[in-house]
């Protein structure tokens, strides 16, 4: 089984021993950091630093020009590491050692450019803006994504790309200092506060005939308010609850149709750049949920959709990778967190059913995570890490 892990561009650079000691941990391949949002990270094991601070999201590469001229939205290369293009130093570094390399490109989560562009950022039913979330029933957001997976995503010398957040992102976001858990909100809180209500979503609801959704969701969301509601045990029974099923179906409807023509349109745009190049997302099968993970018609997207697979987030619950279809020549990647100070198990080994294992994320386990990996063999004709 093939084993890869989660790096940032920083764990590399500056730490010519990184890659040697990644190799040796029995992997065959990392997936780098291209496209990534703002993030403060720990380095346990760099020789210079303990932790790095990307303020805003960012391109670990030089992007091109004339790609981007005439465009809305356009990404911002990185200013807080000396190298100009940070992933392709990095993922020559890591070649060189015996591992391979993959893209992670981060699409429709960036806080910057939701901040500086917010008419293209998630508005929801009370007209607050989500500064995080770029909407991806947008024009201007489907052309920024595009671009961004086919350029970050066939980044010279990659084995493949992984496309995180594409499709729609939410309510749910680690903020600084974040004041939102005084009232608990369950998937289907989650799904009603991260509909969209910008002008391109209400011209779209208006086209089918629903006008009104957003005082539906909120007369929905009042029970939530008040402390009445008691969450459903499945998230969208809870939705079509609180929303009615009319309402709800349509709502999700209108969703996935915008998200089938973003991924369809990224998963193009990256084999037109790099014919042959594999194409994962990193997905959950259960289309009404938003977020890194997004959701996804996971049938559709392995098929028509034309991915070659999905990455499925299984720590502490198997439950994507359980509702995920198995197709032949479709990958299903098992995404665990090996972390224990961020909740994760070192030692979990591969859930039944996956086809790949995904590590999140060798830069930040300490050295006593790493020595629990429990590792499946390494994929047939690998070469060992040198």
């Amino acid at each position: 089984m093939r084993t890869t892990a989660f790096l940032y561009p920083w764990d590399v650079i500056g730490d010519p021993d990184a890659p040697v000691r990644l190799a040796r941990l029995g992997l065959d391949g990392v997936t780098l950091a291209s496209a990534y949002h703002s993030t403060r990270a720990l380095t346990p094991r760099h020789p210079v630093t303990r932790i790095v601070t990307a303020p805003s999201s960012a391109v670990y590469y030089p992007p091109a020009p004339g790609r981007w001229e005439g465009k809305a939205l356009r990404p911002y290369p990185q200013d807080w590491m000396a190298v100009a293009d940070a992933w392709g130093e990095a993922a020559s570094m890591l070649r060189d050692a015996g591992l391979d390399v993959a893209s992670w490109v981060v699409l429709a989560h960036n806080s910057r450019l939701g901040g500086e562009n917010p008419d293209s950022s998630v508005r929801n039913a009370y007209g607050d803006r989500y500064p995080w979330a770029l909407c991806v029933a947008r024009p201007e957001v489907v052309a920024y994504c595009v671009a961004l997976a086919a350029e970050a995503g066939a980044r010279p010398g990659a084995s493949g790309v992984d496309l995180e957040s594409c499709g729609w992102y939410g309510m749910a976001h680690l903020h600084a200092h974040d004041k939102i858990g005084g009232v608990p909100l369950d998937g289907a809180a989650q799904y009603l506060m991260s509909l969209c209500f910008c002008d391109v979503c209400r011209a779209g609801y208006a086209a089918a005939g629903v006008a009104d959704l957003d005082a539906a969701v909120r007369a929905a969301l009042e029970p939530v308010w008040a402390g009445r509601w008691r969450p459903e045990h499945d998230e969208w029974a809870g939705v079509r609850k609180l929303l009615g099923p009319d309402l709800a179906e349509f709502s999700l409807g209108y969703r996935n149709g915008r998200a089938r023509v973003l991924q369809a349109a990224c998963v193009a745009a990256v084999r037109s750049e790099a014919p042959g190049l594999r194409v994962m997302l990193h997905a959950d099968p259960a289309s009404h949920r938003v977020g890194s993970n997004a959701g996804v018609e996971a049938e559709w997207l392995l098929t028509e959709g034309g991915a070659d697979g999905l990455v499925l987030p299984c720590t502490g619950s198997t439950e994507a990778l359980d509702a995920a279809p198995r197709i032949p020549g479709r990958t299903l990647a098992a995404n665990l967190t090996v972390v224990g100070g961020m909740g994760g198990d070192p030692s979990a080994g591969v859930p039944a059913g996956a086809d790949e294992l995904r590590l999140y994320h060798a830069g930040l386990a300490s050295d006593r995570d790493l020595s629990r990996l429990r590792l499946p063999p390494r994929a047939p004709g690998a070469r060992p890490g040198h």
